[in-house]
């Protein structure tokens, strides 16, 4: 039909006559034309005209940013440090570098943690590039917990493990953290392994009353320093990550706090 259309206008005849006759408007056949003047061509270039859309898929996405160096990864979580959090967490890595295993093997690392039945942040990813999980960008700074969830304690050593025990109804005190925790769990191993015991827990509200105190020097129970702000520090994060997984990769997830419960401890 082109060149039909420049043949009518070589011919002799109006633009406005050529549209009418092959009723087409006005401005299509004025392009056409210029076109055909102007390169002598009246077909349209390679390429021209409106891009077309086009699907892809995902792993043709991801294999595209793998070969612009960039992979999926678990962005690296912590919480916000202030310059003191930094100090304090650098002079106890400096003052415990020297201890062997026999030392860190009478060590009861514990502490708390919370499951919730929304989505797991551990599945969510991130696009970098190869060394730099540890750049800014790339961090997830977590500072609180979701309000629907559910609080569990643990302890871990070399060579054993508490139970996991569930906080119900509720949130740690001090006196739930001797009644519920100390008392049951911690004191069982301090008799069994004896006067090199250390107990390691954070520095929550709940774990530094006098109370709780006076409960660890009536047992013998040694405690461990700890930095501030040190989660990382504490190999029992290893534990929860992993619970975290199976929980979250269950062919039914958890729907209510019941539920939560028995999938943590392993009765459902």
């Amino acid at each position: 039909m082109r060149g039909r259309i420049i043949g009518k206008i070589e011919e002799g005849r109006k633009i406005t006559d050529v549209a009418r006759e092959f009723d087409i408007a006005h401005s299509v056949v004025s392009r056409l034309w210029k076109l055909f003047k102007t390169t002598g061509m009246c077909s349209r270039r390679h390429g021209g005209g409106r891009v077309r859309r086009k699907q892809i898929s995902r792993k043709t996405v991801a294999r595209r940013l793998r070969g612009g160096g960039l992979y999926a990864r678990r962005p690296v979580v912590c919480f916000p440090f202030t310059r003191q959090h930094c100090t304090g967490r650098l002079q106890w890595c400096r003052e415990h570098h020297n201890w062997t295993e026999q030392d860190w093997a009478c060590v009861l690392f514990s502490d708390e943690s919370r499951f919730s039945m929304s989505s797991d942040c551990r599945r969510q990813l991130i696009w970098c590039e190869s060394s730099t999980a540890y750049r800014p960008e790339n961090i997830q700074e977590k500072d609180r917990y979701s309000t629907c969830s559910i609080m569990v304690w643990a302890g871990i050593m070399i060579n054993g493990r508490t139970r996991l025990h569930v906080v119900a109804n509720g949130t740690m005190t001090g006196q739930r953290y001797i009644d519920e925790v100390l008392l049951p769990h911690v004191r069982l191993f301090r008799g069994a392994v004896g006067d090199k015991f250390v107990f390691m827990d954070d520095n929550a509200t709940c774990h530094r009353t006098f109370a709780v105190q006076d409960c660890l020097d009536s047992e013998g129970i040694q405690r461990l320093v700890w930095p501030a702000r040190s989660p990382d520090l504490n190999p029992i994060e290893n534990v929860w990550d992993a619970l975290g997984r199976q929980v979250a990769g269950r062919n039914y997830p958890p729907t209510n706090k019941n539920t939560l419960i028995r999938a943590l401890t392993g009765m459902g």
